[in-house]
């Protein structure tokens, strides 16, 4: 078990500089020079801590980096930015199509912590059931947080769970929020994709105000927008049957969804004397987002009533997310000693609609939209940080921390109204229940479920001399579902001289199984790879009835054990490149099962008293993995007699493989059944479903009131592996290019015109086995999604 290792300090070096791999306007390129200077709160408990001085490395993507493409959302901006992370855009995936998790260096998306101002974000209370990158997960929903509020992005690329706790096990995304007491922003935008589809608009804006004789600051941001669904289906091209629409029919609507969203933030501080302030800061956000399900075709009569859709019919599925999350404290200090203490809330409201559909079990008289349910998640948050300067006799003070945390989890799981889920008998000879593209939560699935956990840390942190610095921390935290967990972390940094430096880490860290994947269980509509009908499937909680008749464990957490280590060059001035390697060993990690489904499954749960369920799967801490992987980045700044040249280059190679998968339980084995717990499908979204290689090269030319911006990303191959071996593909790389040009009339107007992919690049298509009867041409793995070239402009003043 990895938890039982030790942990040894290998080396540290140089952080990584200014690493906006997007588009840059001509502020983000006067600011390049000095964000080496900025002064990091992530990954660190010393004050004065900068970029250039940290022990694992970090990025630091600008607000001007995350507004120069035509992109409103977070995670897309952040994976335009960052070669290690990959948001893909999946579409027919019923919630995951509206809350679309990222993944940091190939590992799975609930692996990375999201912190706010260095507080711990809340999760979303989506689980990830359908076949995407992220299957079994329940991340944080990056795109509930405003861009328009964000000062800068502190991402670290690092193992960080002895000094945040539970999900840090690839990095941690840190979302520092604006803080001016003056000034602000407003822009307008408006894009559209050029298939003439998917049209988006924004307004967005911020402002700072002083407080109390500028004795503190309020800064406020708020974003409002709309963008339409796009679709990339194509005619049904198969054999005609009772299930299938009529040939040469477009019946399915894939691509991005309908969205229309709004949020609001703010950040505040105030000094109540020279050793107290008061702090507060958060965000709120509602997002309606529809979707769209499977054809239900007018001839299937276990699916449509003709009575009431005579030509068939498309389920849209609708999502309402609220989510909202304040952070209150006070911080002081008292001789040697500061402290910090807060109050963490966290909300996350997830409702689920299915409209233009109907419950064929009802008959003619069934419904044609239904509420399904709703799922919650709440955080509730205790924190006591403490630090002060300790004298060791050293060439400078070392920091000491420490602190405690009682934190308490909630995720309730809530049922839908009678007919979203009943199956009544009404209908035609095997007619199904639920509501047809998204089932309802019954009253028997439904639940309300809560933990408390608490923790103590402390930290050291020292400059040994002038060019060798070292840290350690380590933390306990105690869980009362499933016990207790240590971590520990060592890192180090030595600076050979002013151009070269080495820096390292190794570190344990755990994933805490979230409640979500401990208590979740519904029905869906499932539709595999070569297989053009559908059927229902159930996930159970593993200690449910059904999953021990399977031979489901308990969970118990993910433990990991990762090693960095990084050289840093500074050959000549303006020239910063910084290469780092990692490995990252993850034991028991959570997994879907595979669908055990079929007649001896029947007859297995049969045998032990359990009648009418024909398959399931639950969540397993079924496989090892191993993750190895290599960041390169540079950046170079030219300057010229009446203008300056910005060039950026990033580079990541991740691959991760399956060291070790449990034996099938001896319930599966004693019973002859020949089912694999995790199948095939799973094992490729680990190993093969991300690109392995992205490379990303940027350039932005500032001459007068101009900026001209031009940027590439390579996005390596992704690979599908059905449960049909017939059907693996690959799907090779692809190179996107994105042009800007901005002018600025004047000190405070910015106008920009630019195209995202503006060569109109697609993902290879699928294969007609993996088409669904060629009318899905494109794959949900896509790295960069199939929505293809997309052209925006933008107005925006700031002050």
């Amino acid at each position: 078990m990895l938890r039982h290792r030790l942990t040894l300090a290998v080396a540290a070096a140089l952080v990584l500089p200014a690493t906006a791999f997007a588009q840059q306007t001509p502020a983000d390129s006067q600011t390049r020079t000095s964000t080496l200077d900025t002064l990091i709160v992530t990954g660190t408990r010393v004050s004065d801590r900068t970029v250039a001085e940290s022990q694992s490395p970090i990025d630091i993507i600008t607000s001007e980096t995350l507004t120069a493409t035509g992109t409103t959302e977070l995670a897309t901006a952040l994976a335009r930015a960052l070669p290690s992370l990959n948001f893909p855009r999946p579409a027919l995936t019923d919630g995951t199509s509206a809350i679309r998790p990222a993944q940091l260096r190939g590992l799975a998306p609930d692996q990375v912590l999201v912190l706010v101002n260095g507080k711990r974000r809340h999760t979303s209370s989506l689980l990830n059931l359908n076949g995407t990158i992220g299957r079994g997960s329940s991340p944080v929903d990056l795109n509930t947080i405003p861009v328009s509020a964000i000062e800068r992005v502190e991402v670290l690329r690092d193992g960080a769970s002895a000094q945040y706790g539970s999900d840090a096990i690839a990095g941690v995304v840190n979302v520092v929020l604006k803080g001016a007491s003056s000034g602000g922003s407003l822009s307008v935008s408006a894009g559209q994709y050029s298939a003439g589809d998917g049209k988006q608009t924004q307004i967005a804006g911020d402002t700072g105000l002083s407080l109390g004789d500028d004795r503190g600051f309020l800064h406020l941001s708020a974003q409002l927008g709309q963008q339409e669904e796009t679709n990339r289906a194509r005619p049904f091209a198969g054999t005609l049957g009772v299930t299938q629409p009529a040939l040469g029919q477009k019946a399915f609507v894939i691509g991005e969804p309908e969205v229309d969203f709004g949020a609001v933030g703010f950040n505040s501080e105030f000094a109540l004397n020279d050793a107290l302030t008061l702090y507060g800061f958060g965000t709120a956000s509602n997002r309606d987002i529809t979707s769209f399900a499977f054809f239900r075709a007018p001839g299937n009569t276990t699916q449509n009533i003709r009575a009431i859709y005579p030509d068939g019919f498309l389920p849209e599925i609708n999502n309402i997310s609220k989510d909202r999350s304040i952070v209150a404290g006070i911080k002081g200090a008292a001789g040697e000693w500061n402290w910090d203490l807060s109050y963490n809330y966290g909300y996350n409201h997830l409702e689920f609609y299915t409209r233009n559909t109907l419950n064929a079990s009802l008959g003619a008289s069934s419904p044609t939209s239904f509420y399904d349910g709703a799922l919650e998640t709440t955080q509730n948050i205790v924190n006591l940080d403490v630090s002060r300067p300790l004298e060791l006799g050293l060439a400078y003070p070392a920091t000491l921390s420490f602190g405690v945390e009682a934190r308490n989890e909630k995720w309730n799981q809530s049922p839908g109204e009678f007919g979203s889920y009943a199956n009544a008998g009404r209908g035609a000879p095997g007619a199904g229940g639920g509501a047809q593209g998204f089932a309802g939560f019954a009253p028997e699935v439904a639940g309300a479920y809560d933990r408390d956990s608490h923790a103590v840390y402390a930290g050291l942190e020292a400059d040994l001399t002038g060019k060798f610095s070292a840290g350690a921390a380590a933390r306990y935290e105690d869980y009362d579902d499933f016990g207790s967990q240590l971590s520990g972390k060592l890192s180090a940094r030595y600076a050979f001289t002013d151009a070269v430096a080495l820096r390292g880490t190794v570190s344990s860290g755990f994933r805490a199984p979230s409640l979500a994947q401990q208590y979740f269980q519904t029905v869906s509509t499932t539709f595999l790879p070569g297989i053009t009908t559908p059927f229902e499937i159930r996930t159970f909680p593993a200690s449910s009835a059904v999953a021990q008749a399977f031979g489901a464990e308990a969970l118990k957490p993910e433990e990991s054990l990762s090693y960095s280590l990084g050289l840093v060059l500074q050959p000549v001035d303006n020239l910063y490149v910084t290469v780092d390697a990692y490995q990252i060993d993850v034991d028991d990690r959570i997994a879907l099962s595979s669908n055990l489904t079929g007649d001896a499954v029947r007859r297995l749960l049969e045998s032990q008293g359990i009648f009418g369920v024909t398959g399931g799967r639950y969540f397993t801490n079924a496989i090892d993995t191993r993750t190895r992987g290599i960041d390169v980045v540079g950046s170079y700044r030219w300057d010229l007699a009446a203008s300056s040249v910005d060039l950026t280059a990033g580079y990541n190679h991740t691959k991760t493989e399956i060291t070790r998968i449990a034996p099938n339980p001896a319930a599966l084995s004693q019973n002859g059944l020949n089912l694999e717990r995790i199948d095939r499908a799973e094992i490729g979204r680990i190993e093969d479903g991300f690109p392995r290689n992205k490379l990303l090269l940027s350039g932005t030319w500032n001459v007068d009131d101009w900026a001209f911006a031009l940027a590439t990303t390579r996005y390596g191959s992704v690979r599908t592996t059905p449960t049909n071996a017939a059907l693996d593909q690959e799907y090779g790389a692809k190179w996107l290019v994105d042009v800007s040009a901005t002018f600025k009339p004047g000190d405070n107007w910015a106008l920009t015109l630019g195209a995202d992919n503006v060569l109109n690049e697609y993902p290879d298509e699928n294969i007609f086995g993996n088409s669904t009867n060629g009318q899905f041409p494109y794959s949900n793995l896509s790295p960069f999604g199939f929505g293809g070239a997309f052209a925006y402009a933008k107005i925006a003043y700031n002050w």
